[in-house]
């Protein structure tokens, strides 16, 4: 197994074998991300890629969960893509998941019938940076596609039967009415969407990203604590997902909260409602603990 540069996975997929089918990221200008500063954009050799799993499955033996790394592994050519899911599948005869972070953009250039191709040959879980559902806030953060393109690019994944992980951004908006903003269209979005998973987020200032620079002038001002839970209870009160899997359990998040709605929707309002309500720091995630 060989890698380049910083690897990053969801927290879900701790224990899957990670395979980087691509080095950075194919938008990579998001405002507030500093993940694939550090690398030009490229889909390896998929002659490359076969021998990482030939090599993984002397190592591991079988095997029953793949991430594809680096960050957009959709964008991959869907022959190469169906060929290394196929490869997958040879090699660990018990593989029951693959997931990959998916772009808009890229999720959008596939046809329905590629994407129905690819969950044919195992591609069970995207994980999709919808960050907002507010459409200003998106061209803000230069995420590159808008509120309609985005709401499609789930839509079209959902559609082909693979399960969908949304991720959230808590605090995308800074300080001021546009928080509530953001998170009632984040609310309305996800609704529309329907996917399987809501991953909530805290936005956490990386330093050489724009965000960061933004904030050191003074032309941005982040939520404290308190406020990115303000965010969290709007979204959750107002998403109307059956069976919808609340995961707010994110290092960067203040307060753990996670649930599957309706069911759970009142404990988790009752949890954040008693934290809001004493505004005791010490109910709070310490500082030194949290992280990306």
């Amino acid at each position: 197994m060989r890698y380049e540069g910083n690897i990053f996975r969801p927290f879900s997929e701790a224990n899957s074998y990670l395979l980087q089918c691509t080095v950075g990221c194919s938008h990579n200008k998001c405002t507030f991300c500093g993940m694939y500063k550090d690398k030009r954009y490229r889909v390896r050799e998929l002659g490359e890629i076969m021998e990482d799993i030939r090599m993984a499955g002397e190592h591991y033996g079988d095997i029953e969960k793949v991430f594809l790394c680096d960050g957009d592994a959709i964008d991959i050519d869907t022959g190469d893509l169906l060929a290394i899911l196929r490869q997958l599948k040879d090699t660990f005869p018990s593989l029951r998941h693959v997931g990959t972070y998916v772009g808009p953009a890229s999720t959008l250039r596939k046809s329905a019938g590629d994407l129905a191709a690819l969950r044919g040959a195992g591609l069970t879980k995207a994980y999709l940076g919808v960050e907002t559902g507010d459409d200003a806030l998106l061209a803000e953060v230069k995420k590159g596609v808008n509120r309609d393109e985005m709401l499609r690019a789930g839509r079209n994944l959902l559609s082909a039967g693979i399960n969908l992980s949304s991720m959230v951004l808590l605090g995308l908006a800074g300080r001021g009415p546009r928080s509530r903003e953001h998170a009632l269209a984040t609310a309305q979005i996800t609704n529309e969407m329907g996917p399987q998973y809501l991953a909530a987020l805290t936005v956490t200032p990386v330093p050489g990203t724009i965000l960061h620079r933004r904030i050191e002038a003074g032309e941005f001002l982040p939520l404290d604590p308190f406020e990115t839970l303000e965010e969290m209870r709007t979204i959750l009160a107002n998403l109307h997902v059956e069976g919808l899997r609340f995961v707010g359990i994110h290092a960067s998040n203040y307060l753990p909260v996670n649930g599957t709605l309706p069911r759970d929707r009142e404990t988790m309002l009752r949890l954040l409602d008693s934290v809001l309500e004493s505004r005791n720091p010490e109910m709070l995630r310490p500082e030194g603990m949290r992280g990306l």
